[in-house]
């Protein structure tokens, strides 16, 4: 489940990259306007789905609270699932060692 979770971090964390880099520009530099519920709504339920499966897994895990509010901070900040991919891949890692 934590491998399906750190794959859904990329594809989230992508979603906000294409919404902030792609999307946004599309609409307000070049006057693509509809463009952006697509991508909107995309990266909207995209993040719910996150915010549920790292709900779920954080309980399931026992991870802290703060690691917990550092998993949801990092869902809103551009860049940063790249810093979560390589916490949870060290996590994944330590787990097959056991």
């Amino acid at each position: 489940m934590l491998k399906f979770f750190r794959k859904f971090s990329m594809v989230e964390g992508t979603s906000l990259l294409v919404l902030l880099f792609i999307a946004m520009p599309a609409k307000y530099k070049f006057g693509y306007a509809n463009i952006i519920p697509v991508v909107g709504w995309t990266h909207g339920l995209l993040w719910l789905a996150y915010l549920i499966l790292a709900l779920f897994i954080s309980h399931k895990r026992d991870w802290s609270v703060g690691f917990c509010l550092l998993i949801i901070l990092v869902s809103v900040t551009p860049f940063a699932f790249l810093f979560l991919d390589r916490k949870l891949t060290k996590i994944i890692s330590d787990d097959d060692k056991f």
